[in-house]
């Protein structure tokens, strides 16, 4: 729906932030729109006659503009095409570019006529909180009516369907004073600390600096204080100490000064994005001090029907016609309690827009505003509201507001005068932006001068300045704004060479504010008359009178009750006012019912800012072994691994991944095979206590290991759960190496930091990670020892010199060597670890010498296979976070002489030791060839149709070459008691497998293959 244009004639001699000698072109909902450089989507949208931008999310009513900045929350839209299109984004705030294209949200089949109205007919049933009073019966319904229609009707725009092409990134940096927003207090602020030399940092979220100083009234230094901004600016980047980001919001404060500024880089100018530049950019900074000069913004007012296209706040109003020559309509309305209003009316007057009249709440308005617009000419009607709005039919425009006496109270008023107009300016007073405060613990106090929350007392490493502090006054926000900054540079230690001159202001002194929370209407409060407090999410008036009646006092429950403040602009302009309308409920003052919680961020940044660069193969880096080249050579298939790649199998000309597996494993149990084993975790711990942090994190006993022994230990967490397993070598009388899971290397290395500086600090031990600094090798198969006794070594591999479960340290082929007799495989193996450099070198003098015994690489598929014939579990298969050393049938492992280890206790505890938990199995499909696959519900009895009694589930299942028949390992409910029973396993389409319990040793029970 368009209207008449509004864009002001250039004779107007209004829109200092457009160039109308350049004219873009972009689209609307598909329809060819024209605006300036210079333009938002709102103000060219708005000057091409278009009110309506948008539908609320519960009944979908008519909205149209309302702010001027991020407080924004009718006039949603998604932008961009693809992989590009970005929703929710604020049209105040999205920069005009040729062939931008945008679409309007939450409305089917079009925005002009969107089904979703028909809530509104039915509003008297969608009260605040109704969701939780319906979709209960019949329960039947949940399933396949519900929770549909709450998923469908959940959010707002749509994200991208497609893959996001650009790049982001992000920058750290550490500067001495960052000075949060680009007013004049926190141009002041800068100017103060940048003076003393200190390294500063300014950050604003618009795309040029100044805040409102275009828009306000005032004059700094005898000129203008956009003239004077430009000053200021030109001066920092002279100074080369002071970094001014502009399109730049810092949306979260925390701990330590840390800080996160969110930039767009490219979002108003796509040529940048062809020409390699990031499209947003994630700051993380560490500051010495912060001054916050984040601003203030207007609130709305409650009154009936306040929400059609057409009614925004005052400094939108003035915005649209001071920045972009675009007036809110042909013929206003100025509703205000405070002396704002009339500069919006005197500036809208200046432009040679219509004002029928200005209604202040106040009956008696002392202030040269005030007497400014009578001299104009402008009817002002003191002591009175607006009571009721008349709208075209489907409300899609105003026409007319009904005035009347203002009388503190609810119910119907009488003696309203009918008033013509297209549009109405509000200002219901400012609220301090007090969110960055907040982010890390700060303290508010409601002052009753500005009836708004400000700050408490400042900290020692922050400092609120300006409007964010509650003062309104130009004069008082340079001085605190320069003060703040003198204050924060000189608690670095920083000085000015000369003294910094203090600006001179000119501006008129406001009058006061008269709080104004609920206008009373011209019809019933609770029907047909919607007072909207939060406008995205529909909450109104009424519903918080409900909550309070339901019991709601606390205004955190209030808020997720009702959903006040809890839209994407997280209640920058509803908190207030909802508190008032709380205050009035409940008798209660408003510093008493208190606020809701500030969390991070300030306003919505995207994902790709948060990911940076981490995408891709640099989300995680890929960690190779020194053996990875050669892999690839032989066309090995891959694996992840926690961040490694490991060789999954290596398929040769004509094989399947199947084959390939079969014929590696048959390798190592027939002849010798060659495992490239470098990714397993090697922890070094060594110290007087080495041994007892050992005993305290493995269940078993490693101060009793000799040196040159190896054994190995399980892992639990507190909670008495398996979470890792390895062999420890003790390598000397107080230094041992702990190996680990590849993939929980770097967990087990950070839990035992914890440890040793939370709880046993006292203890004389350090860990060190080396699992990069070795390669390390498993040489496995009967073979094996043939292969090495090749190689020139001073090491004795015989079997009575190099006993399983033990270490030798010496030379191999040259290469200086560890060696580890154990085995994961069940043959005979030796694991032999080398330096890394050495490590390609080490290996194909293995591969060489072994060529003639057959010897055959294998992969991680094959080295899984191997240990599950001969029973051996893997955390994360075998176990999930809840499995017990009992369970898995290692309780040989738990010892029993201890007097204390991680888990302990916990394993004492009455469910760990209870009848009837899972344990670990093995099992025997009937028919040979059929493998279960992983995961596999184990059920006491099959049923056509489910519900099911599940009694475990498959960890580990395969085909085993070895045995020409396939395996599994399972955790079966007291399995350990149901050996030789049949149980069941329903797949899919209806098809069951069965399979017999047996023991999870398939292979060599005895261990005689890797006692040789």
């Amino acid at each position: 729906m368009t209207g008449k244009p509004y864009r002001l004639p250039e004779t107007a001699a209004k829109g200092s932030r457009i160039d109308r000698s350049k004219q873009i072109s972009f689209s609307f909902d598909g329809a060819r729109m024209t605006g300036f450089a210079g333009d938002t989507v709102a103000s060219a949208v708005l000057a091409s006659g278009r009110k309506v931008m948008g539908r609320s999310f519960k009944y979908h009513r008519p909205r149209g503009l309302i702010g001027l900045g991020s407080e924004e929350m009718n006039a949603l839209i998604g932008v961009g095409e693809g992989g590009r299109r970005e929703p929710n984004l604020r049209a105040t705030q999205v920069e005009l570019y040729d062939g931008l294209t945008a679409t309007s949200q939450n409305r089917w089949p079009s925005l002009d006529f969107d089904i979703g109205i028909i809530n509104n007919k039915f509003s008297r049933f969608l009260p605040g909180g109704f969701y939780y009073k319906t979709f209960m019966w019949p329960r039947s319904f949940w399933e396949k009516v519900y929770e549909p229609f709450i998923r469908n009707a959940a959010g707002l725009g749509e994200a991208a369907g497609e893959h996001d092409p650009d790049t982001y990134e992000q920058m750290h940096v550490h500067v001495d004073v960052l000075v949060v927003g680009g007013g004049v207090s926190g141009i002041a602020a800068a100017h103060a600390a940048a003076a003393s030399g200190k390294r500063v940092m300014l950050a604003d979220e618009n795309p040029v600096l100044g805040g409102v100083a275009d828009i306000s009234a005032g004059d700094i230094d005898g000129i203008s204080q956009t003239d004077w901004v430009a000053a200021r600016q030109a001066e920092f980047e002279e100074s080369g100490n002071c970094h001014v980001l502009t399109r730049t919001t810092v949306v979260g404060h925390y701990h330590h000064n840390y800080v996160l500024a969110a930039e767009r880089v490219c979002d108003h100018d796509p040529d940048l994005l062809a020409r390699g530049a990031p499209r947003h950019r994630l700051w993380k900074i560490r500051a010495g001090q912060v001054i916050v000069a984040s601003g203030a913004l207007e609130r709305p007012i409650a009154f009936a029907n306040n929400d059609r296209p057409g009614i925004m706040m005052a400094s939108a109003a003035r915005g649209m016609v001071e920045r972009y020559g675009t007036s809110p309509g042909m013929n206003g309305v100025i509703f205000t309690n405070n002396d704002d209003g009339y500069l919006t009316a005197l500036k809208l007057h200046e432009a040679g827009v219509a004002v029928s009249r200005i209604i202040d709440v106040r009956k008696d308005v002392p202030s040269a505003l005030a007497d400014a617009a009578r001299n104009a000419g402008l009817n002002v009607q003191a002591g009175a509201a607006i009571a009721g709005v008349e709208t075209t039919s489907g409300g899609k425009q105003i026409t007319a507001v009904k005035i009347a006496p203002y009388a503190i109270g609810r119910g119907r008023v009488v003696n309203e005068e009918r008033v013509d107009c297209d549009f109405v300016a509000v200002s219901g007073g400012y609220n301090p932006v007090v969110h960055l405060w907040c982010h890390n613990g700060g303290k508010l106090r409601f002052d009753d001068d500005i009836q708004s929350f400000r700050p408490d007392r400042h900290g020692d490493l922050i400092t609120v300045v300006g409007s964010a502090n509650g003062n309104f006054d130009l004069k008082a926000c340079v001085e605190e704004g320069f003060a703040g900054g003198e204050t924060a540079a000189r608690a670095l230690g920083g000085k000015a060479a000369k003294p910094v001159k203090k600006p001179l202001v000119k501006a008129h002194s406001a009058g006061p504010i008269q709080p104004i929370w609920f206008a009373p209407a011209t019809g019933s409060y609770n029907e047909g008359n919607k007072h909207f407090i939060d406008f995205q999410n529909d909450v109104t008036a009424a519903d918080l009178e409900l909550a309070q009646r339901e019991g709601y006092e606390s205004v955190e429950h209030t808020k997720r009750y009702t959903t006040l403040g809890m839209a994407t602009d997280q209640g920058k302009t509803s908190n207030i006012n909802g508190l008032g309308v709380i205050s009035d409920a409940t008798g209660k003052r408003i510093p008493e019912i208190g606020t809701t919680t500030f969390r991070p961020p300030y306003t919505p940044y995207s994902f790709g800012a948060i990911a940076g660069t981490k995408k891709g193969e640099l989300f995680l880096p890929v960690r190779r072994t020194a053996i990875y080249d050669w892999h690839k050579q032989q066309g090995a298939a891959w694996e992840p691994v926690g961040q490694w790649r490991r060789a999954y199998c290596y398929p040769q000309a004509g094989e399947t991944r199947q084959e390939a597996i079969n014929r590696e494993i048959l390798a190592v149990r027939e002849k010798v095979g060659l495992l490239d084993a470098s990714t397993l975790g090697k922890i070094e711990i060594k110290g007087p206590d080495a041994a007892k942090l050992l005993d305290l994190v493995y269940t078993n006993m490693f101060s009793t290991l000799k040196v040159g022994k190896a054994r190995y230990g399980l892992m639990m967490s507190e909670m008495g759960f398996l979470m890792d397993d390895g062999v420890t070598v003790r390598l000397g009388e107080d230094h041992y190496l702990m190996h680990t899971t590849s993939g929980g290397a770097d967990n087990i290395v950070a839990w035992l930091e914890e440890w040793l500086q939370t709880e046993w600090t006292s203890l004389k031990v350090f860990v060190t990670s080396v699992t990069e600094q070795w390669s390390q090798f498993a040489i496995a198969g009967p073979k094996a020892r043939t292969v090495l006794d090749k190689l020139d070594s001073d090491i004795d591999l015989s079997p009575e010199a190099f006993e399983f479960m033990s270490y030798r340290e010496g030379t191999l082929a040259g290469y200086p060597v560890r060696v580890f007799r154990i085995s994961f495989s069940g043959e005979l193996s030796y694991e032999i670890a080398t330096p890394t450099g050495y490590g390609r070198g080490l290996w194909d003098v293995l591969m060489q010498a072994g060529e003639s015994e057959g010897i055959t690489p294998y992969g991680t598929e094959a080295l899984h296979v191997l240990r599950a014939e001969k029973g051996f579990i893997v955390i994360g298969d075998e176990t999930d976070g809840t499995v017990t050393p009992h369970d898995v049938g290692m309780s040989w492992a738990v010892s029993k002489k201890k007097a204390d280890f991680i888990g302990k206790r916990s394993l004492d505890q009455a469910f760990l030791a209870s009848e009837g938990r899972k344990q670990l199995v093995g099992l025997l499909t009937t028919d040979p060839q059929e493998v279960l696959p992983d995961g596999a519900y184990a059920v006491e009895a099959f049923k056509s149709a489910p519900p099911m009694k599940m009694i475990g589930h498959v960890t580990s299942s395969y085909f085993s070459p070895t045995l020409q028949r396939s395996i599994a390992m399972a955790l079966i409910e007291g399995g350990q008691d149901k050996m030789g029973e049949t149980i069941l396993f329903p797949l899919e389409a209806g098809k069951t497998v069965e399979a017999v319990i047996s023991s999870p040793v398939f292979l060599d029970a005895e261990g005689k293959r890797q006692n040789v």
